[in-house]
């Protein structure tokens, strides 16, 4: 099974440990991703309510990017912003024949077309259809006794239900059940963690992970699939004299790669804001082999 890959900005920079994790964990099971040549920016948050062209522009070019090099190949999306960008771009043009002229006239300058042949996927999406099998037969170090709360977030529910329920999401539970874990039982994995209101609106966002919080104490792990959402829990942790308290933020593919058996640097458990000792042990148990090499900086070398 192959993937073009769209990593996003923030796989690049503050959220490297999950473009590493998820480049580790898809090539442990066989999962083939090719990154997008000279792709770019995706206008993240911010680009809908400055300029609408840019906002259409931005996604397709990346769209049209990868159709150019990999024909109908889906497009692979790790970052939850990412993904609802370029899905969006996708409906749009799919509903709408004058949007698509559209799109493919602020393209033309850079000979570029976007037919909408690729279809755009989640990583989640890949972990809970396809490759859901492939990962109950690839865990050896099952998260056995580990409580973990899957955080799905808004961007990858909503406003588009494409593989999950927006009210009842079940997906990551799945995966992580495949990956031996016991699911935290609670209702917040769907609620907003404010999104990039941290930066404009800050208490409004504090009061929504504040909530968030709350439903977590006593689970191990918080496990999500949004940068967005692990800054804004990880900014906003609960904290206590002397420290912080709550369970660890971890990526998904993180916790996936541990009961795999890669070991720890490899998926880049020490690039997280906080970690606890409860997941760290987790790298400590018996593994089946190395997986990819890291250097010293975190930086994946195959």
């Amino acid at each position: 099974m192959n993937y073009a890959y769209y990593p996003g900005c923030s796989l690049q920079e503050s959220a490297a440990e999950y473009d590493i994790s998820t480049r580790a964990v898809l090539e442990g099971l066989g999962v083939g991703v090719r990154e997008i040549p000279d792709w770019t920016c995706c206008g993240a948050s911010a680009v809908e309510a400055v300029d609408r062209e840019l906002s259409l522009a931005l996604p397709a070019r990346n769209l049209a990017l990868s159709e150019k090099h990999y024909g109908d190949t889906p497009v692979l999306v790790p970052c939850s912003a990412c993904y609802l960008n370029l899905l969006k771009v996708q409906e749009k043009v799919g509903e709408s024949r004058q949007t698509a002229e559209e799109v493919n006239t602020l393209l033309d300058p850079q000979g570029l077309i976007y037919s909408g042949r690729n279809r755009v996927v989640h990583l989640l999406e890949v972990f809970a259809g396809p490759m859901l099998g492939e990962i109950s037969a690839k865990v050896v170090n099952p998260l056995t006794g580990l409580k973990v709360a899957p955080y799905y977030g808004c961007q990858i529910l909503r406003p588009y239900h494409t593989f999950d329920d927006p009210e009842r999401p079940s997906t990551m539970a799945a995966v992580l059940e495949a990956a031996g874990a016991e699911v935290w039982d609670w209702d917040m994995g769907n609620k907003c963690c404010g999104a990039s209101l941290i930066m404009t609106h800050k208490k409004a966002a504090e009061q929504a992970v504040a909530r968030i919080w709350e439903a977590a104490m006593g689970a191990d792990v918080i496990a999500t699939v949004c940068p967005m959402c692990q800054m804004n829990l990880e900014s906003c942790r609960p904290s206590r004299k002397g420290g912080v308290e709550g369970p660890a933020v971890v990526y998904l593919p993180q916790l996936l790669g541990l009961a795999m058996g890669l070991p720890r640097e490899v998926v880049q458990l020490e690039k997280n804001m906080v970690m606890t000792d409860t997941v760290r042990m987790l790298s400590d148990r018996p593994r089946s082999h190395s997986g990819p090499k890291s250097d010293p900086d975190g930086v994946q070398t195959l």
